[in-house]
């Protein structure tokens, strides 16, 4: 990868553990930043009063300041009852068409994401799915911790172990197969996100204001690609929060979402790219996540008409 990755992963990759919760609110006091904390939300009543309930307890009412100023639960239509159990366990919960109403709402989760900023208020919005099972609260302090005692970094993503059943690790098939490959061919200072189109990632609100937002699935990678080139690679970061289990879709509906995302990479390759034949990986290790660098085959053989010995073999 390049020399650049590599000591960015150095600089800019931490655990959940390196910033206590004691630190991060008196950081907080001082500074007067606040946070939103922000559940997109489709059919999610299973889930999402669970993490609620674990935010509000241990972010909010737990601690004598909370770290969580504004949690928000944005309904995207659900046809179950994502907003009432979401709303029980304590959350402000706002329809996505009740936001800008003028606009009529298209959908998809980054118009949710995109609408959530004006239904909340706090200095640092920190999104997170509403299909986590076993939330932990450190899927937020974790994430929101750098913004709060690292003036210089103002886009944070979470990275994590993600099983698919029993498997570890082979969750995230649309990562591997789809976004790893493009940020490494196309935007290689990306390379060293271990989950890139990861839903769960905090960023200062005057950043966030200043990024266009896809409206479908390829808001993850199109707000990270955005970043890049509109803070610079030291301004993002990574938290290792250990492991992600959450509901895993369909290989036809993550057809449509690697779909999704090639099309948000195709927009911003138009505005000119690198192409770099390398690929890096990530395998945890005893010390937290290992990259491994591969070599993309780029080569192509012609069409074996044009062979000369297959050629002479035909005549024969």
């Amino acid at each position: 990868m390049l020399e650049e990755v590599e000591r960015w992963l150095a600089d800019r990759s931490w655990s959940a553990a390196d910033r206590p919760l004691d630190q991060l609110l008196d950081r907080k006091r001082a500074a007067g930043t606040t946070v939103s904390v922000v559940l997109p939300a489709l059919d999610e009543e299973a889930t999402v009063g669970e993490i609620v309930e674990v935010i509000r307890r241990e972010l909010i009412e737990g601690p004598a300041t909370p770290l969580v100023d504004e949690l928000v639960v944005v309904d995207s239509g659900s046809r179950d009852r994502t907003a009432e159990v979401a709303a029980k366990a304590g959350a402000h919960v706002v329809h996505r068409d009740e936001i800008l109403p003028r606009l009529p709402a298209l959908p998809g989760k980054g118009e949710v994401l995109w609408r959530s900023l004006l239904a909340t208020t706090g200095d640092v919005v920190c999104f997170v799915d509403a299909d986590l099972r076993d939330f932990s609260a450190s899927f937020v302090s974790g994430i929101v911790g750098p913004l709060l005692t690292d003036p210089e970094v103002q886009f944070v993503k979470a990275m994590y172990d993600r099983p698919l059943g029993d498997a570890p690790g082979q969750g995230g098939r649309v990562t591997e197969l789809v976004a790893r490959p493009l940020l490494n061919l196309h935007w290689p200072r990306l390379a060293g996100f271990v989950q890139p189109l990861g839903g769960e990632y905090a960023v200062r609100r005057s950043l966030l204001e200043r990024l266009p937002f896809p409206v479908g699935y390829g808001v993850e990678l199109g707000l990270l690609v955005d970043a890049l080139h509109t803070v610079g690679l030291d301004a993002l970061a990574q938290v290792d929060v250990g492991v992600r289990v959450h509901r895993h879709q369909d290989g036809q509906a993550l057809g449509r979402m690697a779909a999704a995302i090639y099309r948000t990479a195709q927009l911003r390759l138009s505005r000119g790219h690198l192409v770099r034949p390398e690929l890096t990986q990530f395998e945890r290790g005893p010390d937290g996540f290992v990259p491994r660098t591969y070599a993309v085959d780029t080569e192509e053989r012609p069409p074996m008409i044009e062979v000369k010995e297959y050629a002479g073999r035909r005549v024969a």
